[in-house]
């Protein structure tokens, strides 16, 4: 190990293709191409890296270099030994000769290169002639992988019309080789399926439009793209996508009207708003593209409107005034369509609008007479006598034929009649005279009927205004409480007075006060007229005197403006008060509510004094009694022995039902009465109950019963020590039927005979068939 050593190696590289591997004829290992490298240098191992080219496919192992140490002499003293990664598996060195071979198949992409280390030792001595060298096995890429896109599949979407060169979408391919040796890993793509309308960039994968296309024509494209490695070269290795290319909508294309006329019909007699027909125009475009707009552009008679169905794009036609057979019988009107959302880019290729014709009959109907006008304002002086005409209505048939019309008036029957109308020619007149100041205007409806159709009937208002005239004098507007003090002095203003008119005045109401000629209180008092509608009552004289006159009584004259004008006479009266000269209202009301009563103060103050004393002694009278009602009669013992009232609201279960209340809540809580033998006077009470049929209040037998319940009652230890009151009646007295009471019965009911309920008259006839003594057992 002290001399020099020389170290040759020798690299075998061997190139094998896939597709076509090459065979060993013999059991010797067998290189296609091999070099030796030789180099000197200082003691111990020289080499270089071994290539191995992956996927080598031979049935006997293949040889790729050799590690030789310059101490061999090919004696075969030296041992050579390989351990590290793959050793023994994959890699066999010959331990004569340091001959390393591949054993099995080899794939850089699992693992790209191997470390090794190397030994020679001497098979006598077992010991190391040479340091342990450590060395790397690359292995050496071929095109093994095919290209692959892993982003399919592939969608894409591009406007129609697009210009050519405009960028679509981009693929994108893969491939698993060593892009850094030769060309396994560099790709070319180009397009199999997609001509002339696409082209495909060949190291991008860029996917543009190749000419202009139209959605209208053809909204889907499928295009396949192929991507090779080794750029294409002969023997690469390919692979395919499918692009799906949609073409999205763009408004190039106006709207058109499939029918270039359109008939359509409408009843006269149809309403406004009435849908008379639908217009439609195709538009090849999609979504808001195909939006479009309907108007009419020529209709004179304005009688038509279009509106657009946003939902259908159909334009719907509808009436937009009535319409009338006899007056125009056919319209026709031009309706234009135009796209809502016009693109710029295609102004170029014309109008985005299209028109057409529509022409509309009016059909014909049976139609109700029609006035001359809606409605009639007609006007009648009040008072006007009854028969005086108000006015005249019109109306006739608007068909062809010309029916004629009867009108009449449509009555209130809460109303009274004060109109009636000729049913032939329209004229209206009133019943009995009108009063203006009752009701001014009167409503009042109008029908005219076809003779022919009867069911034909239209209506018109008619508005009644009554003309005032001057029929109403003018008046006090309310009752004057009017007083003057004894003391007043001449001249004082003692009142002021208006009036009113019902009559309507239009120039306005204008009142004339004055007082009535040769009146006999003319010296007394004086009227002052103001010119407005108002008038002054002034005194004439001073002093007045209520012993000698109490009320005076002015007739005041009031005349209006009106033509004729009217006069009317009204009365003020007038009460003379004990005062000074200022008027005090509510003494002066109360001197004369004494005055109507024919009494003196004194003599209603002596009234009054004697209305207090009774008034003090009734409440006295009261209070007394009030107070004996409220003492207690019995003493505190007899309180709590006194009997109460219990009362149930429980339904009871009969005669059997012992269990539905305390019997004991009924009975006295502190004093239970004694039990004494009775005597038995059953007997006895029941033929005193047969003998009142005959007897009265004085009879013997009447005064024995009532003396003998007056002997129990006293001798009775649990009744209460105070007088009481007992009242006993004979029932049924001056009856045929006599009593019904079972008190004094002593035998049962089988034991006794009840015959004679059949004496008691109809009224008893079932209980004495229920009793009778001829009734069954079983009953």
């Amino acid at each position: 190990m002290n001399s020099s050593v020389l170290l040759r190696l020798m690299v075998m590289l061997v190139q094998l293709w896939p597709c076509s591997p090459r065979t060993q004829s013999s059991s010797t290992p067998k290189t296609v191409q091999s070099f030796t490298a030789v180099q000197r240098v200082k003691r111990g191992w020289l080499g270089e890296p071994f290539f191995a080219t992956e996927e080598q496919i031979s049935p006997n192992p293949v040889y790729i270099g050799q590690l030789k140490s310059d101490l061999d002499k090919q004696n075969g003293n030296l041992q050579y030994i390989l351990t590290g990664e793959g050793a023994g598996s994959f890699f066999v060195i010959d331990e004569y000769n340091g001959k390393i071979y591949v054993t099995q198949k080899l794939d850089r992409e699992k693992k790209p290169f191997y470390a090794l280390r190397a030994e020679a030792i001497n098979r006598s001595t077992r010991l190391p002639v040479e340091p342990q060298l450590e060395f790397i096995i690359k292995v050496r890429d071929i095109n093994d992988n095919e290209p692959q896109f892993s982003d399919g599949p592939y969608v894409a979407t591009v406007p129609e019309m697009s210009p050519e060169g405009t960028s679509v979408t981009q693929v994108t391919a893969t491939d698993a080789d060593d892009p850094s040796y030769g060309n396994s890993a560099r790709l070319l793509y180009s397009l199999i399926q997609g001509q002339p309308y696409f082209s495909v960039e060949p190291k991008t994968g860029v996917i543009r439009m190749a000419s202009q296309m139209d959605r209208e024509t053809k909204d889907q494209y499928l295009v396949i793209i192929q991507a090779k490695d080794m750029v294409g070269q002969p023997g690469a290795l390919s692979a395919t996508a499918t692009v799906t290319i949609n073409l999205s909508d763009v408004n190039d294309n106006p709207p058109k009207f499939q029918q270039r006329l359109y008939y359509m019909s409408v009843s006269e007699e149809a309403p406004v708003g009435t849908t008379v027909g639908r217009v439609f125009a195709e538009d090849s475009d999609t979504g808001d593209n195909a939006a479009m707009d309907y108007s009419i552009e020529e209709d004179s008679s304005d009688a038509f409107s279009i509106i657009t169905n946003n939902e259908t794009q159909e334009g719907i036609i509808l009436l937009k005034k009535r319409v009338d057979y006899e007056s125009q019988r056919r319209y026709s009107i031009e309706v234009k369509a135009v796209n809502r959302y016009i693109d710029e880019r295609f102004l170029k290729e014309g109008p985005f609008e299209d028109t057409t014709i529509v022409k509309i009959n009016v059909e014909d109907v049976d139609e109700p007479p029609v006035f001359t006008s809606e409605s009639y304002v007609m006007e009648i002086l009040e008072g006007a006598e009854s028969g005086s005409l108000v006015g005249v209505v019109t109306a006739r048939d608007p068909d062809v034929d010309d029916s004629p019309v009867r009108y009449s008036i449509v009555h209130s029957r809460l109303l009274k009649r004060l109109f009636s109308i000729n049913e032939h020619n329209g004229a209206i007149i009133t019943t009995e005279p009108l009063d203006r100041e009752i009701a001014s205007w009167h409503n009042i409806t109008v029908t005219a009927t076809e003779t022919r159709n009867p069911e034909k009937i239209s209506e018109a208002n008619v508005y009644v205004q009554v003309l005032d005239v001057n029929d109403n004098a003018p008046e006090f507007p309310k009752d004057y409480e009017t007083f003057v003090c004894e003391n007043a002095i001449s001249g004082q203003l003692i009142q002021n007075i208006s009036a009113v008119d019902q009559d309507d005045s239009a120039e306005g109401h204008h009142f004339n006060f004055s007082l009535a000629q040769k009146d006999a209180n003319s010296s007394h008092f004086t009227v002052k007229d103001n010119q407005d509608n108002t008038a002054g009552i002034f005194t004439g004289k001073s002093g007045f005197s209520r012993q000698e006159q109490f009320f005076f009584y002015l007739p005041i004259l009031i005349q209006d403006n009106g033509t004729p004008p009217l006069t009317s006479t009204n009365t003020l009266t007038v009460t003379v008060c004990d005062c000074d000269t200022e008027v005090n209202i509510f003494y002066c009301r109360y001197g004369a509510f004494m005055y109507s009563l024919g009494l003196s103060t004194e003599a209603l103050v002596a009234a009054l004094a004697c209305i207090l004393i009774f008034l003090v002694f009734f409440l006295a009278i009261v209070t007394i009694r009030q107070q004996q009602k409220t003492k207690p009669p019995f003493s505190e013992k007899m309180e709590e022995i006194r009997e109460n009232i219990v009362s149930y609201d429980d339904e009871g279960g009969g005669e059997e039902d012992t269990e539905a209340f305390d019997i004991s809540a009924l009975r006295t809580r502190t004093v239970v009465r004694m039990h004494r033998p009775r005597k038995k006077v059953a007997s006895e009470i029941q033929s005193l109950y047969r003998q009142s049929l005959q007897v009265g209040p004085d009879s013997a037998i009447f005064r024995q019963f009532i003396s003998e319940k007056l002997e129990e009652a006293n001798t009775d230890p649990s009744v209460p020590p105070y007088d009481s009151l007992q009242t006993y009646a004979f029932e049924g007295t001056g009856s045929s039927a006599g009593s019904l009471s079972s008190l004094g019965s002593t035998t049962s009911d089988m034991d006794q005979s009840y015959d004679y309920l059949a004496d008691w008259g109809p009224h008893f006839k079932q209980l004495a068939g229920m009793y009778s003594s001829h009734r069954t057992v079983g009953d």
